[in-house]
């Protein structure tokens, strides 16, 4: 972890979210060249385009791109960039294309598959993403993210925005087609699911190579529907997903 903080009645301000960033892209040493993934419009609320600007901000130099994690969506349009991501410069957007724009590296075996799935599917799962992940001289790839409940996954954020944000069409839609056939009802909102296996597999195996660095918020509404942000952890690895995860079954979770 290179910086947490959050819990259920935490309120990060702006100011606050700066500083935590900021804290965590020191630790890392000289940055000369970072990619940036953060989703689209669809998670608008996750504090993402702050997040992305203040990046930005730190070494504007640094930046080579800036890559939304569209999954199958459309491209994101020149009025949703300036409601998401305000002033930042045009030219580094990228649209991330499922169909073609997606570099084979390879496979989640059907027996893994099998297994997580206790029977559901026994498919291998292609592992394919944007090719703008394996660009040369990358000092890292920070990918920005917001973990709330997820009916496929279990939980959004961390390695899916990558796996499925960035990834090519099988990826997409045989992860998918695994959640369905699991089933909603034993998916939803747990931090473990066959789908998030498959995905960390696929993280370990294939991209741990990569200078991959997670920042990922937790947002929940206050008791008058105001939303507050309640936490931003910043980190390496899984663990990173796995605390933001906890925090939001706490606050995003209501039986």
């Amino acid at each position: 972890m290179l910086f947490e903080k959050g819990s259920a009645h935490t309120f990060l301000s702006a100011e606050e979210l700066r500083d935590g960033l900021m804290t965590a892209l020191g630790a890392l040493g000289t940055i000369r060249k970072m990619l940036i993934v953060p989703p689209d419009i669809t998670r608008l609320q996750s504090r993402a385009g702050m997040l992305t600007r203040i990046a930005y901000q730190r070494d504007p130099a640094a930046v080579s791109a800036i890559l939304p994690a569209l999954g199958t969506h459309c491209p994101m349009s020149e009025r949703e960039v300036e409601v998401m991501y305000g002033d930042l410069p045009r030219t580094l957007f990228r649209a991330h294309n499922w169909r073609t724009g997606c570099a084979h590296v390879g496979a989640v075996p059907a027996d893994f598959v099998n297994e997580v799935s206790v029977g559901a599917v026994d498919y291998p799962v292609p592992v394919n993403v944007n090719r703008l992940l394996f660009e040369k001289n990358l000092d890292c790839i920070l990918s920005i993210s917001q973990v709330v409940p997820h009916e496929v996954a279990g939980m959004a954020g961390g390695g899916k925005n990558l796996f499925v944000g960035v990834g090519g069409a099988e990826n997409i839609h045989k992860s998918h087609f695994l959640g369905a056939a699991y089933g909603i009802e034993r998916i939803m909102g747990k931090v473990d699911s066959p789908v998030r296996k498959v995905i960390d597999y696929a993280i370990k195996k294939f991209l741990s190579v990569l200078p991959i660095v997670h920042a990922i918020t937790v947002v929940g509404r206050d008791a008058d529907g105001t939303l507050k942000t309640r936490g931003l952890f910043v980190g390496r690895g899984e663990e990173c997903y796995r605390r933001a995860a906890a925090l939001s079954r706490k606050i995003n979770i209501h039986v």
